[in-house]
């Protein structure tokens, strides 16, 4: 069906209400090199698995578990008709750890994030289903808008260099690992070589998984870490521990008072989520821009049906700290831009981002590629939490519109990474009452960043 989509049409489907069905080889063609791209970048979901050895006690297997039980539901998305590469909430993910960490360890601790993610799962589905979600977020003053993503940031950060974080553990290899990986990423320089070099351009496209294997030779060398023992065959993810012993199968629903607490951490998480989606509609229109043979329908209302289920599923079946977030960016950019160069380089957008995933889910199947980053999984997490704190930073203070918002942020931001979500609403509500009054939903627009380019422009004149 694939071969007879008309130009300008969408990529045939079976409608299902909301939703519109694509399956590989019938409605979308398989797109090999994103699918083998998908077997190497699983190594990035296996990131997780420090995570919820850390802060749930799991063992590594039974944690592996929940990361191939989210893998699973990463195919939802592309599958009913979400064209995007889904991921974790990451800018999220050092929130999450400090509100779970604030519970004893046990039945306590699993019942939390249990409660958490359902009533996040819950909020993201009732909000799609109304159509009520872009209407929520800018109920939310810029200030605390931008004060909860600084926030964000600068908890992600902290979590790595605190005492007794990731970076006593990984001095060396995370020092070598996350300096190549800004100078990829964010650097100009680094943009130039791409430019002139095939080779410079396929490292920039992999996003960090040259990085991880980097590490996996850094930290040996280092003494950080033990060379890998590559192990061969597939996975023996523990599926039976996990449903005995960290859900509700096991250790019953969580008490009631337990989600009201979960509220303003939840509504801090859905507040970063939806940059996301934002973020989501931007690519896709951008690529809708350049590529006029496939119309490519993103509905952010549909986005929250699929991800608000995939939190929901997951809170029952493998609650996971991560959570199940709208979008990998890293990787979003990569599909788009290969769509970007024409029909023959990717038939369908849906080609493209659905077999990476299907490649992941093939990835995180085989033991050579799991045992050979296990190791040094810890860096790789704190290399994406350390990206990811730039990231939320920079687009943080970008949501202020004023001095006094950045003044307003700074503040919740710095209360919020030190003493959680519910002390940085309470302290940014007071704060925009004080200082705002009458216009605390509006706050001010002083044009803060169109001044600095005016002054620029200025100076050049001059």
């Amino acid at each position: 069906m694939w071969k007879n989509r008309k130009h300008g049409e969408e990529s045939p489907y079976i409608p299902m209400g909301p939703f519109k069905l694509r399956l590989p080889f019938i409605h979308y063609k398989f797109e090999w090199p994103d699918y083998v791209q998908g077997l190497l970048m699983c190594a990035v979901d296996l990131a997780a698995i420090p995570l919820m050895i850390e802060l749930l006690g799991m063992p590594f297997e039974v944690a592996l578990a929940v990361v191939l039980l989210n893998g699973i539901f990463y195919l939802t998305h592309h599958l009913l008709g979400d064209p995007v590469v889904p991921g974790w909430i990451t800018p999220a993910i050092p929130l999450i750890m400090a509100y779970v960490s604030a519970f004893p360890e046990g039945a306590e601790r699993v019942h939390a994030l249990v409660a958490f993610q359902l009533t996040l799962g819950l909020l993201s589905i009732l909000l799609g289903s109304t159509g009520l979600a872009k209407k929520v977020v800018s109920f939310v003053p810029p200030a605390i808008k931008s004060g909860v993503i600084l926030g964000a940031g600068f908890a992600a950060v902290i979590s790595v260099f605190e005492v007794g974080g990731r970076f006593e553990s990984f001095p060396w290899t995370i020092s070598i690992a996350v300096g190549i990986a800004f100078y990829i990423i964010f650097s100009k320089h680094f943009n130039q070589l791409k430019t002139k070099s095939a080779l410079w351009g396929l490292i920039g496209k992999l996003g960090i998984f040259p990085i991880i294997i980097l590490a996996v030779i850094i930290a040996p060398l280092f003494g950080e870490a033990p060379w890998p023992t590559i192990e061969w065959g597939l996975i023996n993810p523990d599926f039976a521990t996990l449903w005995s012993e960290y859900t509700v199968f096991g250790l019953g629903f969580p008490p009631a008072m337990l989600f009201l607490t979960a509220l303003p951490t939840v509504l801090a998480a859905y507040i970063v989520l939806f940059g996301d989606v934002l973020q989501s509609k931007a690519l896709i229109d951008e690529a809708d821009d350049v590529r006029r043979d496939e119309k490519i329908d993103y509905n952010p209302n549909r986005a929250h049906l699929v991800f608000g289920g995939r939190n929901t599923i997951m809170s029952i079946l493998g609650p996971d700290v991560t959570m199940a977030g709208p979008l990998w960016a890293a990787m979003q950019v990569v599909v788009i831009e290969r769509f970007k160069e024409g029909k023959k380089a990717m038939n369908s957008l849906f080609g493209g981002s659905g077999s990476f995933r299907w490649g992941t889910n093939t990835g995180l199947l085989l033991l050579p590629i799991v045992s050979l980053v296990q190791p040094i999984l810890g860096i790789a997490l704190a290399l994406t939490l350390l990206i990811q704190g730039y990231v939320s930073v920079r687009v943080g203070i970008l949501e202020s519109r004023s001095h006094r918002d950045l003044g307003i942020a700074g503040i919740i931001g710095a209360v919020l990474a030190t003493k959680g979500a519910g002390w940085g609403f309470a302290v940014g509500i007071v704060l925009c009452i004080l200082i705002y009054g009458k216009k605390f939903f509006t706050g001010e627009n002083d044009e803060i960043f169109t001044k600095d380019i005016e002054s620029e422009k200025e100076k050049r004149i001059s």
